[in-house]
């Protein structure tokens, strides 16, 4: 699956065998929810297909769900205003047979298959413990009770197959307790479980396996004990773990490193006295050359041709004693 220049899952197959429950961990944007939203027909897949049970699924929700895998989402969907039954009622579309005409004129066959629905959705709230606020808005469920209706809601589809994306996402310690005893519950109806979850202690005390999904391709898979003592999973989730202390290499790197900068340093500061000097010279030199007497040009030349005037008589007047 590709956003653009983005490759967000690549070639990610899974194995779930029913009764099974595998976990899905994976540090924050390794493409889990991206994974279910191909599965489940949200996101067409750029590349490959998705397959279950030997039948390509095509990328539309409602035939994805028919074909036997139901999902609950990271963000509760609930319909808010409609009561706790209608919610289970609504996830029992898939298994009705019952049509637009027959709706409309709700005839004998009409009443019958809605009376099983019923049946069945009271069933699924006895089983989740909701049965006795059947008449309750979803709006006004506790967050924990809401989580269960969601999930009754997709069991109501009756699925092979249960997604469940982060099922104890802001739930208290009791509450996810619980949930993970209604999971245990759901296996042991025999339907497979996929989750993705980030609660390590839930997943690993939970799941039969798990796998690890990183930058949108499955890094390992295996059982609990196997993924903890995975190196690479450690390194996804931590960062690599620095190896030994520093030698004389990088000791002398970063001494190098320093002697640089400080005479890069020093540089810059005999370029700056030497330039402060040239300029204290070129003032020096132009304060020496300029006239002390203030003169102008003009009284200077004056001066000059008196000077010589004075100078020529005395040559002239030995001449004339000499006639």
């Amino acid at each position: 699956m590709r956003f653009g220049g983005l490759t967000a899952v690549r070639s990610v197959d899974f194995t779930v065998n029913a009764g099974e429950i595998v976990g899905l961990i994976g540090p924050n944007g390794a493409g889990k929810t991206t994974f279910f939203n191909c599965l489940t027909g949200l996101y067409v897949p750029t590349e490959g297909t998705v397959t279950y049970k030997g039948t390509v699924l095509p990328p539309k929700p409602h035939l994805v769900t028919k074909a036997g895998i139901a999902r609950t989402f990271q963000n509760i969907r609930l319909f808010a205003n409609m009561t706790v039954l209608e919610n289970v009622l609504v996830g029992r579309h898939t298994r009705t047979k019952e049509g637009l005409w027959s709706a409309l004129l709700r005839g004998p066959g009409f009443k019958k298959a809605e009376k099983a629905s019923e049946e069945r959705a009271m069933e699924l709230l006895e089983f989740i413990g909701l049965a006795h606020k059947r008449d309750h808005l979803a709006r006004n469920l506790p967050y924990g009770e809401q989580r269960k209706l969601e999930i009754a809601r997709a069991l109501a589809s009756e699925p092979g197959l249960l997604l469940l994306d982060e099922p104890t996402a802001g739930m208290n310690p009791q509450e996810t307790r619980a949930t993970e005893e209604l999971v245990f519950a759901i296996r042991d109806k025999g339907i497979a479980v996929l989750l993705i979850e980030h609660d390590m202690r839930f997943v690993f005390n939970l799941c039969d396996r798990v796998a690890v999904l990183v930058q949108g391709q499955k890094l390992v898979e295996g059982t609990s004990d196997v993924v903890q003592a995975d190196e690479r999973v450690v390194a996804a989730y931590l960062g690599e773990p620095f190896q030994g202390e520093p030698g004389e290499e990088e000791a002398a790197e970063v001494a190098e490193a320093e002697a640089a900068a400080a005479a890069g340093q020093t540089d810059e500061t005999d370029q700056t006295d030497q330039t402060d000097q040239v300029d204290s010279t070129r003032e020096a030199n132009k304060n020496t050359s300029a006239p002390e007497t203030g003169n102008t040009p003009e009284e200077t030349a004056d001066t000059a041709d008196s000077t010589t005037t004075d100078d020529v008589p005395s040559t002239t007047s030995t001449k004339g004693e000499a006639k």
